[in-house]
This record gives structure tokens, sequence and C-alpha cells, in this order.
């Protein structure tokens, strides 16, 4: 039971005690020992006997005690009232209990705090929202994007700091507590990573409805980062690096508009498997579609160890017991896109916006596997890309690949003297895709990075330091070049 305030306990006390040392009997009277019987407090006998007299006083039912909240308030009343006190410790159990449930029933709201942000709950429990403020703020140098073509390379590099991402974040549920909401704002300028951050506004970037009474089934509606990998599904304030790897841009569905089924099977067993499957625009974070045509994906999760794993990178909450999962997911899409990005709808290099001809110019096919696993301090993840896009104005078709595998440890775990904040990663990823002047050749590039992260309060506060040596070997021309990269972050949740 919540602690009482001793005033506001005191006065309830007093109130009691007034009414309990009227003269005459009262209906007060007898509604006050119902109810002690009722809860178990006192016997029939001791009802019956109480009920008889003329009038209750305060030596009738109010005890006193040599311990804990009753001696306080015994103290109070026989400071103020004068009168001695005694009952059994069972009424003062009964009557501790209808005060706390009568001040928890004066406020139909609770306030709280947790690692959602602020919390707003009703005391019933069916509506609650949840407010959070995040900020992503970095310093980069040369460049803070990942370089795509040699010329990048080329360009006079920059020491620059920057607000990476402003949210705010509001989720909760309303009317039953499986049906859930969310909603996220981004405040800040650089819509994704290789944006102009002074060409951006504030948006809303997701809005969902999640109805989920049963853990095997569930519908989503909305606008969401859909479930195809984890990556970037995973937050970009629960990475593990700074950013993404190279692998993101060019292989990443992002946000999109729709609907989708969702659920959980064969829980907590060998066969413990999570299913997706849905349909939406295909256009990115959209209002309305522009064609017929419509991007259908699916995801198959399998819990091998029988637990989930959560959709955020690093093991900073220490999994006792070795958790992981293996995914296959695709999806097939026929439009104007040959990426998305928080943005939107847009293009990869070498890919021009859909002519005159039609906005149905592209047909992309892509899949996905994927390996995540976490126990005691290490964390270790990776997915295979493959991607296929038909262009069906000029008649072609080109395949990109894409790979990455990351893993991080608490080595405080193994050696003693290394702090216990500190977790130290690795992570190696590899694309290959068209040339940007012909795509009948293929660029390929690497990216090698070495990142510390230091948790203050887990990913809600904490610093992340990576080096990356990125490659570029341009298929074109022949040629090959790299550059190293340093970044700095501090990312922190309210």
């Amino acid at each position: 039971m919540r602690s009482l305030p001793l005033t506001r306990f005191s006065s309830i006390a007093l109130l009691v005690a007034s009414v309990l040392t009227s003269s005459g009997a009262s209906a007060a009277d007898k509604a006050l020992l119902d109810i002690l019987l009722y809860n178990g407090a006192i016997t029939p006998a001791q009802h019956s006997k109480l009920l008889a007299k003329d009038a209750l006083t305060t030596s009738d039912v109010l005890p006193s005690s040599s311990e804990g909240s009753s001696t306080r308030v015994a103290d109070v009343q026989e400071q103020q009232l004068g009168t001695a006190v005694s009952l059994d410790e069972g009424i003062q159990r009964a009557i501790d209990a209808s005060v706390a449930a009568r001040m928890a029933n004066a406020s139909s709201v609770e306030a709280s705090y947790g690692s959602k942000g602020f919390r707003l709950e009703t005391s019933d429990g069916k509506f609650a929202t949840n407010l959070q403020w995040r900020a992503q703020l970095r310093y980069s140098n040369p460049v803070g994007s990942d370089p795509r073509q040699l010329s990048d390379f080329d360009t006079d590099g920059t020491s620059s700091f920057e607000a990476r991402r402003l949210r705010m974040k509001i989720g909760g549920h309303g009317f039953q507590p499986w049906i859930k909401y969310y909603f996220e704002v981004d405040l800040q300028p650089a819509r994704d990573v290789d944006a102009d951050s002074a060409k951006a506004s504030a948006r809303v970037i997701d809005y969902r409805i999640d109805l989920a009474k049963w853990s095997w089934g569930g519908i989503r509606v909305g606008q969401w980062k859909i479930d195809l990998n984890r990556e970037r599904v995973d937050s970009s304030g629960r990475q593990q690096f700074v950013e993404r790897s190279i692998v993101n841009r060019v292989f990443t569905v992002d946000r999109q508009l729709g609907i989708q089924l969702r659920g959980r099977l064969f829980k907590e067993t060998a066969a413990d498997l999570n299913y997706y499957a849905g349909i939406f625009n295909g256009e990115g974070r959209s209002v309305r579609n522009g064609s017929k045509d419509h991007l259908y994906m699916g995801r198959l999760q399998w819990n091998f160890s029988g637990r989930a794993l959560s959709w955020r990178q690093t093991d900073v909450e220490f999994t006792e017991k070795p958790t992981g999962s293996f995914a296959i997911a695709g999806f097939t899409n026929t439009g104007p896109c040959t990426r998305w990005s928080s943005s939107g709808c847009g293009n990869l290099d070498g890919f021009a916006k859909a002519n005159s001809a039609g906005v149905d110019q592209y047909k992309i096919e892509q899949g996905v596997q994927e390996l995540a696993f976490k126990y005691r301090g290490f964390s270790f993840q990776q997915e295979w890309h493959r991607k296929f896009i038909t262009d069906r104005v000029e008649g072609t078709r080109n395949d990109l690949t894409g790979a990455y595998v990351q893993a991080g440890y608490f080595f405080n775990n193994w050696i003693a003297a290394i702090p216990a904040p500190l977790e130290l990663a690795a992570r190696y990823a590899y694309v290959e895709e068209p040339n940007t002047f012909d795509r009948s050749v293929y660029n390929e590039r690497e990216e090698f990075t070495l990142g510390a992260n230091w948790f203050f309060n887990g990913h809600s506060n904490k610093i992340t330091l990576d080096v990356s040596h990125l490659i570029i070997d341009d298929g074109f021309l022949s040629t090959k070049d790299s550059e190293n990269r340093v970044r700095l972050q501090w990312d922190v949740s309210f």
C-alpha cells in the first residue's frame, strides 16, 4: 500500500474520531462496523457487542500501537484529542485500507515517470499516455553522411556539430489496455543522414493504432517503419553505433502507410514464432497512393530460444538467458520509388525519377535474411539483403546486394578493471550497387567501424563514439579510394 502523508492521515483519523465520539448511536457507527465486519477485521460477536452500545467512542475504534503508521496516528490523536485509543491490529489495517482507497479514488489520474517518459494513467487503467522528449546531438569529421561516389572524397571535409534528431513521442492506450496508439513528431532539421538541415521542417513521422488483445494475432493500422528488418526498425535511439550502416540507405523500406496483421505463435516453446504480413501504399511517408498498385510485405521470425528479443541493439539490459532470433522477410512493390527514407519516396543513384510514361516505372523485389542474439552483455546481429529493380520503361533489370555484421560486449564482465558502463563494438558492412553513370557496371562500398558506448542510464542517456574506414571501388572508373571518419554523439531522452 502506498504510504500516506501524516498530516492527511491524521486529519482523516480526527474526522473518524469526531464521528465516533459524538453522543448517541448513529447510522455512521453502524456503517463503519458493517465495513469492519465485512473485511474480517472484527468477529460477528464483536460486531453485535459494539452495535449494542448507545454510542461508540475513540477507545472502541482507534488503536494504540508501538510501531508503524498506527503509532504516528495514535500520537497525533492523543495530542489533538487527549483521548486514549485501543483497537486490535486487524481493525487498524481495515481503517488504513479504507483511507488509502478513498484517497486513491479522490484523483482519477495518476502521474509517474518511467522508461517511456512521463506517464498519465486513469485509476481504472483504461486510459494512459506516455510523453517523452529525445535529442541526439552529434559531432562529425570530415563528413556526417556515408560517401557513395568517389567525388564525395574529393570535396572539402567539415568539422561539424549537428542536432541530428529532436523528437517528441506520445503513446499509450485508450478504452482498453489492448487498444494502443503511438505518435512521433520530428522537430529536427535533417530528415535523413544525407539531407540538408536547412531545408527541413517539423512533421509527424509515425502515427499508428494497434489492436492487440491476443498475442497470437493483432492488427496495426497507420504509418510506421514496417517490420522488414531489424536494423531499420531498431530506433535510432537504440543503436549500437552513431548511425546505421551503409546498407540501410539502399535497402530500407522505411515508413509506409497501410495495415498489417502481426502476432506470436507457440510462445515460449522451441517453435516460438513471430509473423508479420501487411499491405501498404508503397510511396513511403505519404498521404495517399498515386496508383492502384500496393507494397506487399511479409516477415517470419523464429525465436529459437523460446524468448522474444527486443527491437534494440546492444545488451545493456544484461540478458540473463541466451536469447536470439532468426528471420526471413521480403516485399514487392511497383511504383515510382527505388528507395525510401524518412522523407518518403526517392531514388537510388543512377535511377531517375519516374518519367511521364507513368508512375509505375520501377518494380522492386527484395528479400532479407537476419540473425540476432544477446546474452550477458554480449550482442550480435547480421543481415543479408538482395534487391532486384526492374525498370519497366527502359527494359533493364539490376541486382543489388548488401550485408552487415556487428557485435558488442561489456568487457567488465570479463575484466573487472574496465568500467561497467562501457561497451565496445565493431561492425563490417558491404554494398554492391549500380554505378551512377552506367547501371550495367557496379560500385562496391565497404564500411569498417569501431565504436564505444558509455551508458549513464541505458539507451535513455548515453554517449557514443565511432571511427569508420569507408572504401569505394568505382566499377565505371576502375578506381578505388577510401576515407576515415570520426563521430561523437550524445543521445538523451527525458
